[in-house]
C-alpha cells in the first residue's frame, strides 16, 4: 500500500507580471512538520510570503530549486501524511 500525500502548490497571488522564486527553504527533507509549519519563503516582486504546510506528516519532496522562475498552481513540494 502507498502511503497518502499532499502537495504545496503555489497559490495565485494575483500580481500579474510579477515573477515568483522561492528564496528560502524552512524545513528540511526528512523533517516532521505539523499543518501550519512555515516550509518554503517565497518571493514576488516587492512582497515576501511564507507557505505553510498543508497537512501534518513527513517533508518527503522538495521540487523547485531556489531562485527558480515559479507558476500559479506549481507543485513545490509534497508531505507524506501521518496518522
Amino acid at each position: 500500500m502507498s502511503a497518502l500525500r499532499r502537495q504545496l502548490a503555489l497559490p495565485d497571488f494575483d500580481l500579474p507580471g510579477v515573477t515568483a522564486t522561492a528564496t528560502s527553504w524552512l524545513a528540511d527533507v526528512g523533517a516532521r512538520v505539523v499543518e501550519g509549519d512555515r516550509l518554503v519563503e517565497i518571493s514576488a516582486g516587492d512582497v515576501t510570503i511564507d507557505l505553510s504546510a498543508p497537512a501534518s506528516g513527513t517533508f518527503v519532496k522538495r521540487c523547485v530549486a531556489i531562485d527558480q522562475p515559479l507558476k500559479t498552481g506549481q507543485v513545490l513540494a509534497w508531505i507524506e501524511l501521518t496518522d
